[in-house]
Order: structure tokens, then C-alpha cells, then sequence
């Protein structure tokens, strides 16, 4: 991946050096207007209810805008000129974006702001668990000695709690704050009213917890709803962690999963967003009564600019995803 970047950092040299007649990206970047990138959606989101009516004409992106997730996510030169120039930088922070190091080393505005959710979040980001019948990743290489080398890997999908989105509109509030101040009191007072809208959802998800009848959920799929569960006492199994890249579950994670909905007369088997519900499909075929619903949560890993220009926000995909869960746990 680094080889990738210091590529791409050449390119970008080049470019510059054979745009000295004409305006490069870099000069079109730097108007004078307000710059935020953002990697995903739920950051982006949340940054557009900051500004609201946007009084200082910001200019935000969005990176992983054409469906692509944070898992395979790789920046072209123009994403890197987007960062080096941006005024406010706001990424994860995880394993997948083990990139933006090198990417930030080439920023050429020094007054950057830059937010890493898992560094804004502390204490409180949880490592990826390996609960029983799930699918395990391969093997680490083995270091010096035989030893298996064990690094902690944290679960990033953060975004997905949503006391963990109050508190991170919160810090990047306060990082577009810095970099506009002469319209901080706009970005605080649209803060408080967003933050107030989360946690009432949040009000909303405890409510239907406390009323369903259920509290597991069966994943035949990845999953990154861990914050989520966490969040409201939840139990869960999954055919795969959150950030696994298999697509194939074997047949003693289909046997064990197909046994949980038994043992647990599930209602439901859940699956993520995206066309591939085979794995759900096959755990249902191999219940006794075979007549489970399959139903979808969104983890917002996919969601599009063209989704956005739909009118797709966090609150509408929790939302729907709080649809789901009531019915999940009936």
C-alpha cells in the first residue's frame, strides 16, 4: 500500500510540474472557500448538518462516494491533492486507513485540522471479537521463535453506535469551528439541534430493545454492527467479523448458525446491505421450519453520492435500520 501511495505522490509531482501554464487542481482546490474532505458517508453527513446553510460556501467531499467500502478504499492522485490542500481532514483511523499517513505527510496547508474518529473516541473503541460458530480470519504469520505475532485489530465501524455519532459531530464541530471561526456560532447551534435528533433516535432504539420480545440477532453475513448491540445489550452471532473479506461461510458455520435459530426460534436472519444473501438463504434452508425471514441492516459501508443526491442522510438509513431490528426481535 505504501508503494501505492509514494506512486501516486510522484504522479502528483509531475502533474504539478507540467501544469506551470494552466491551472492545476491544486490552484482550482485553493479558492479561498472552506475545504473539508471526508473518507465515508457518515462523516460527510454529518459534516453538511454541521454547516447547515452552509455560510461559508464550503466545499466538502466525500471519497468513497461510488459504493466502494473503506475496506478496499485506495486513493487516486486527485484524493491526495484534495487532502494535501483540504482545511479540515476527517478519516477513521483503522487498519483501512493505513494510507492517510503518507497521504498527510505530503499536505501542503499546514493549518489542516485533521480528526481521526478512533483517536476522537478513546477508550471506547472496541477490538474485533471472534464470538462462537464465526468464521475466524487466516492466520497471522508466525515471528521470530514460532510465535504467532498477535496486533490488536479495532473494529471500525464506529459510525454505526449512535451515541458514538453525537460525540463525533460534536469534535468535528469543533474542528470546523477552528478552521471557520467567524461562523462558529452558526456550526454550534447547528450542532445542538442535530445531536439532539440523534439522541432521541438513540431514545428510540432503547424503547423498541426494551419492548421486543428478542435479544439476539443472527447475522448470515459480516458484521459490523458491534457498537450497535454493545450499545443497547444485544447478543449476536455472524457467519464473519465486520471487516472480514470472506464470502464463503463453511458448513459448520451454516450448521451452527442454522442450530442458533433453532435452539433460539428466531424469527429472522439478518444480512448487511449488497446482492449476495446466499449464506442467509442456505442457514434458513437448513432450519427446521425453514421459514425464516431475511432482512437487511444497512451499515452505510456502500452508500453513493448519487444515494446522497436521493436524499439519503445517517438519521433515514438508522432509521430504516430501526425498522428492521423492531421486526428482528419481535
Amino acid at each position: 500500500m505504501k508503494r501505492i501511495i509514494c506512486l501516486l505522490t510522484a504522479v502528483m509531482m509531475m502533474a504539478g510540474s507540467l501544469c506551470a501554464c494552466g491551472a492545476s487542481n491544486v490552484e482550482a482546490a485553493d479558492d479561498g472557500r472552506l475545504s473539508i474532505v471526508t473518507t465515508i458517508f457518515p462523516e460527510y453527513d454529518w459534516v453538511m448538518n454541521i454547516l447547515g446553510d452552509n455560510p461559508a460556501d464550503a466545499d466538502v467531499t466525500m471519497l468513497l462516494d461510488d459504493g466502494v467500502d473503506l475496506h478496499s478504499f485506495q486513493p487516486t492522485a486527485d484524493d491526495i491533492m484534495k487532502i494535501a490542500t483540504c482545511d479540515v481532514f476527517i478519516y477513521v483511523g483503522g487498519e483501512s486507513d493505513e494510507w492517510v499517513e503518507d497521504a498527510l505527510s505530503e499536505a501542503t496547508n499546514k493549518d489542516m485540522v485533521v480528526v481521526n474518529l478512533l483517536e476522537a473516541l478513546g477508550d471506547s473503541v472496541k477490538e474485533e471479537e471472534l464470538v462462537e460458530g464465526m468464521e475466524g480470519e487466516e492466520e497471522e504469520e508466525e515471528g521470530e521463535g514460532g510465535e504467532e505475532e498477535e496486533e490488536a485489530e479495532y473494529d471500525e465501524h464506529v459510525w454505526l453506535s449512535l451515541k458514538n455519532a453525537a460525540t463525533l459531530t460534536e469534535v468535528i464541530s469543533e474542528a470546523v469551528c477552528e478552521a471557520d471561526s467567524s461562523n462558529a456560532d452558526v456550526y454550534e447551534s447547528n450542532t445542538a439541534k442535530y445531536t439532539a435528533e440523534l439522541r432521541a433516535l438513540d431514545s428510540e432504539y432503547e424503547s423498541a430493545v426494551s419492548e421486543g420480545n428478542g435479544k439476539t440477532l443472527l447475522f448470515g453475513d459480516r458484521f459490523p454492527f458491534r457498537y450497535l448491540v454493545d450499545d443497547y445489550g444485544l447478543s449476536y452471532y455472524a457467519a464473519f467479523v465486520g471487516c472480514s473479506a470472506e464470502t464463503e461461510a463453511s458448513f459448520e458455520t451454516i450448521t451452527f448458525l442454522a442450530d442458533k435459530v433453532d435452539e433460539l426460534s428466531l424469527p429472522v436472519v439478518m444480512t448487511i446491505e449488497g446482492k449476495d444473501h446466499s449464506i442467509a438463504e442456505t442457514i434458513v434452508e437448513n432450519t427446521d421450519s425453514k421459514d425464516q425471514k431475511i432482512l437487511t441492516m444497512d451499515s452505510m459501508q456502500s452508500t453513493t453520492s448519487d444515494d446522497v443526491e436521493n436524499g439519503t442522510t445517517y438519521i433515514s438509513v438508522m432509521k430504516n435500520n430501526l425498522e428492521v431490528l423492531k421486526e428482528a426481535l419481535k
